[in-house]
């Protein structure tokens, strides 16, 4: 397939444009664990994509679904109106959640996700006569999308520091990344718990009474995969808890399988107040995003008078071609048990992705569930080249992968067998010994 004539009217997001378009990486096709490229050849897929084709390419379920809603409903006006198949995805989204996470808010991105969390914890605590607390606290390093809401509590500073003025009443919390301790950690570190305490120091602050909603990645994944701390989570649940701030978990990369299960909260035994997703909702067929609370919050906002009771959603809220492709995707994620699958290969998994320690300019390597970070020593007065030089190369190779600075995170659809887990790890360890200097 030949090149478009010409790339320069699009503006690429989160891409060095002139440096793409010098020499364009275009994918054309895909099927199951691999991408084909322009010039013919196969990729196989490290990253699910962009975090999000959890149950692999182009599933035949999935665009079936798709074709046939199109043909049958191709928009439904979402205020003030419904349509069927919306019900049915909340329903079956509200049946895998833990607890009482069984009331979803559509939306068509985890960007979209979170700035709705936001608004919801705001708008909650103000509906019970508790307005004072406004509040919202994020973490250093934590990616919550690119509306303002989502750079104001998030901490990648790229993403902040163009764009002048956050939103007000926003601090964050310590990330909880430590190569000292935890280097090369299997898993969950044990070591790091003690992270969770800065809140306390921050309610110190601030005052309790403030404070809104504390969110945070149960895994953080596009800062490159920094894994939450043996009981770090839990004690961030009890901080919350004793304070009554709500606790906010973004799983729009950690939902629907990547660690072995539904949701992180059911992982690692921790149950937020609204959880996000986005990405594997849909396989990422079609955009779709979601906030899903806990039963009391809905509630809340049930009471007084009849009413909007939210003044808040999106012309494609439950879309429902978006919705037709999340019903199939959960259908598959069920009759192929792949949440059960990706937890069977985690040890495999991380074995492998730990053949990487000891060859050129690894300093780190972590992993858990279906998700590794292996962490490069940066080029001094470059940081990032050698990362982006591994992106380029593993794609001349035969393996997409995503980088964050110089950190190679990979994710890749959980339908990976052992033998691409080899051939993946194998295609990068060939690449980071042939660009050691």
């Amino acid at each position: 397939m030949s090149l478009p004539n010409d790339l320069a009217a699009y503006w690429m997001p989160f891409t060095a444009n002139r440096q793409f378009k010098a020499k364009p990486r275009l994918l054309v096709a895909a099927e199951g664990m691999h991408y084909t490229t322009h010039d013919g050849r196969r990729l196989i897929d490290g990253c699910a994509g962009l975090w999000c084709v959890n149950a692999g390419h182009a599933r035949p379920e999935i665009v079936a679904a798709i074709r046939a809603q199109a043909g049958e409903l191709d928009y439904a006006p979402p205020f003030q109106m419904g349509h069927p198949k919306a019900f049915e995805l909340a329903s079956r989204l509200a049946e895998i959640m833990p607890a009482d996470l069984d009331h979803v808010f559509f939306t068509n991105s985890g960007s979209e996700a979170v700035d709705t969390a936001l608004k919801i914890a705001l708008a909650y605590h103000a509906r019970r006569g508790d307005g004072g607390r406004r509040r919202l606290i994020g973490r250093a390093r934590g990616y919550h999308g690119v509306g303002f809401g989502g750079i104001s509590v998030g901490g990648i500073s790229p993403n902040r520091k163009a764009f002048g003025g956050m939103l007000g009443e926003v601090d964050h919390l310590p990330h909880t990344h430590d190569l000292a301790h935890n280097a090369f950690t299997r898993g969950q570190p044990a070591w790091g718990a003690h992270f969770a305490d800065a809140l306390e120091d921050l309610v110190a602050l601030h005052g309790a009474e403030t404070i809104a909603a504390v969110i945070v990645e149960p895994m953080a994944g596009s800062t490159g995969v920094l894994v939450p701390p043996q009981g770090y989570l839990q004690k961030l649940r009890a901080i919350c808890d004793k304070y009554g701030i709500l606790l906010i978990f973004d799983e729009v990369i950690t939902g629907f399988g990547r660690l072995g299960a539904a949701s992180a909260a059911e992982r690692f035994g921790v149950v937020p107040d609204i959880m996000t997703v986005a990405k594997g909702i849909t396989n990422a067929a079609v955009p779709m995003g979601a906030a899903i609370v806990r039963k009391p919050i809905f509630e809340t906002f049930m009471q007084g008078p009849d009413g909007i009771e939210l003044f808040h959603g999106y012309t494609y809220s439950a879309h429902p071609l978006a919705c037709a492709a999340g019903l199939a995707a959960l259908d598959v994620y069920r009759t192929d048990a792949l949440f059960a699958r990706a937890r069977a290969l985690e040890d495999y998994w991380i074995e492998s992705a730990f053949r990487l320690k000891g060859l050129p300019n690894v300093i780190d390597v972590r992993a858990i569930g279906l998700v590794a970070g292996i962490e490069l020593s940066p080029r001094p007065g470059a940081p990032g080249a050698r990362g982006y030089d591994a992106l380029v190369q593993c794609y001349e190779t035969g393996a997409l992968v995503r980088v964050t600075g110089d950190i190679i995170a990979l994710s890749p659809p959980l339908i990976i067998s052992k033998q691409q887990i080899d051939q993946l790890v194998g295609t990068i360890a060939d690449v980071l010994r042939q660009t050691s200097a």
